[in-house]
């Protein structure tokens, strides 16, 4: 099991699966790993090298909660996952909430380590309406469990077809965010470090290709948030999915998303 050492005795879980170019794939409140590979966009695994990892303090990564949260350390903590597999020039992805913000400060903190950037389900600064929306997901999770967050979490994140259509499996601890099950304190740093994400400036002196995923159903990180990112980015072109929500769900919708997906990686 590949685990590296960050210097404030953190333990970092990864995986490499793939070959070809590397892109470093990161997702919200969860993991690729483990056999999860079933959440990356269709076809990822065959064309390219996808590095992914959990976050320290979930799954098989450990934290040290005297280290204060922010969106750079957990930047910190995967560039240093691609500095041990000595790569270059890495395509990042960041899928939904906090991996695209992760994504985002790894673009600004070391430029030269990034190919491309993609952003979906994200901010780059938070405004009042998803503040509040962060904060709530916390005091469900902690003042009535983690079921209720994942009930209150899947509401405001798949589209109602889906939803309706997908309820009996997207509830229980198979479930999305399972695990985060028992985890409230890393769920708690992931938030503090979320409301204290301001990258909006920063963003302007990042000049590598970036596609920007504007969700027209997605309440938590709608296009109120995320064009304001395709601005900031001078290399950067938006993709609009009017029927997609806070988390692309769907064979049809996740395959129009990995079609676009791989023709913006192979353009780059």
């Amino acid at each position: 099991m590949p685990v590296i050492k960050r210097p404030d005795g953190a333990q970092l879980h990864y995986e490499v699966v793939g070959e070809g170019e590397p892109i470093l794939c990161l997702g919200g409140w969860g993991t690729f790993c483990h056999g999860e590979l079933r959440g990356l966009p269709f076809g990822l695994v065959d064309r390219y090298q996808v590095v992914i990892m959990d976050y320290r303090g979930l799954a098989s990564s450990t934290d040290n909660p005297a280290t204060p949260p922010t969106m750079g350390l957990y930047a910190g903590d995967a560039i240093a996952v691609l500095d041990a597999l000595d790569l270059e020039r890495v395509h990042l992805l960041g899928m939904v909430g906090i991996g695209a913000c992760i994504c985002q400060q790894i673009a600004i903190e070391r430029p030269a380590l990034a190919r491309s950037l993609v952003n979906t389900g994200a901010w780059a600064r938070v405004d009042a309406l998803l503040a509040e929306h962060l904060r709530l997901f916390l005091d469900i999770h902690e003042r009535m469990g983690w079921a209720d967050f994942q009930r209150f979490a899947c509401a405001m994140s798949f589209e109602p077809a889906f939803y309706d259509a997908n309820i009996h499996r997207l509830l229980g601890e198979d479930g999305p965010w399972k695990e985060l099950r028992g985890k409230v304190d890393t769920h708690r740093r992931f938030i503090e470090a979320s409301l204290a994400h301001d990258a909006l400036d920063a963003l302007r002196s990042v000049d590598v290709p970036a596609l920007v995923l504007h969700a027209g159903l997605d309440v938590v990180t709608g296009p109120r948030l995320t064009q304001p990112i395709e601005d900031a980015l001078p290399a950067a072109r938006g993709l609009t999915f009017p029927d997609a929500a806070h988390v692309l769900a769907g064979k049809s919708l996740r395959q129009r998303f990995s079609d676009a997906l791989l023709e913006f990686l192979d353009a780059h």
